[in-house]
């Protein structure tokens, strides 16, 4: 029986069930080869192993939920809850022995996402969104009061997005930008203050699915620049569907980049 959200233990079996992931993962960092996909982004056989261990959790934790996944099917569930993720975001960095990935988890309800996690293994830390309960990281509440605080001036691109410099040569860009790799943590870095925007130009649904979530929580704005992930249908093959985003820490962040955001999906 499909629930509008998980239950405690529910929660609690995704929990352990990403610190099983976790594990493995941190073995695998740095010593793990990688192929090529078919579209140029990289994989590895613990990209393989994390998402058949998300997908076979996943359904003893919440059965009769589908999973939509990079790196598994990629067709938009049937079921009203579903399952959204990416076992290992930023395998580049995985392979090359950066230690900036993330697996993103997010349960979708409705078509938004209901309750998400984002665990980034190397730095310890694991943000978790409950859809009208908040965020956190570690166990430990954000709030927008505490990113206010921050003082960075640094804006995430993707090495995508950077072509946005070229379009408008005769204007400084109003950042320092930061191209760390890996979408999810680049948005979630405006949550935390890290930022003040993110500009990714084509992550896909898995990509942005538990960041999504986090800004919400934490009252981020958010510009879909294209496509509105919000609007995918049952049955829709999202393989090559991208939905360049724009996301800042305020509105004010928002006004001063959507000029770059919209150079950016210019033809």
């Amino acid at each position: 029986m499909v629930t509008s959200v998980l239950s405690d233990d529910q929660l609690g079996a995704v929990h352990l069930l990403l610190d099983r992931i976790r594990v493995r993962q941190l073995q695998d960092f740095g010593q793990i080869g990688s192929d090529v996909k078919p579209d140029g982004s990289l994989i590895t056989d613990c990209d393989r192993w994390s998402d058949a261990a998300l997908v076979e959790g996943l359904a003893s934790i919440a059965p009769g939920e589908g999973v939509l996944s990079e790196e598994g099917s990629k067709t938009v569930p049937n079921t009203r809850a579903y399952w959204v993720v990416d076992p290992l975001d930023g395998t580049t960095n995985f392979a090359a022995g950066i230690p900036y990935w993330a697996i993103s988890v997010a349960r979708f309800v409705d078509g938004r996402p209901s309750e998400v996690f984002l665990d980034v293994p190397a730095l310890n830390q694991r943000f978790v969104a409950l859809r009208g309960r908040g965020a956190t990281r570690n166990n430990q509440p954000l709030t927008s009061e505490t990113r206010a605080l921050a003082t960075s001036a640094c804006v995430s691109l993707c090495s995508r997005s950077i072509r946005v410099l070229q379009r408008k040569p005769d204007q400084r860009f109003p950042g320092k930008i930061r191209l760390l790799g890996g979408a999810s943590l680049n948005l979630v870095s405006v949550a935390m203050g890290q930022t003040i925007a993110s500009l990714e130009a084509t992550p896909k649904i898995w990509d942005l699915a538990a960041a999504w979530l986090v800004l919400d929580e934490l009252g981020c704005p958010i510009r879909w620049l294209d496509a509105d992930p919000a609007q995918l249908s049952p049955g829709e093959d999202v393989a090559d569907l991208g939905f360049p985003v724009l996301a800042a820490g305020s509105w004010a962040h928002l006004a001063r980049f959507l000029p770059w955001g919209e150079a950016l999906v210019q033809p």
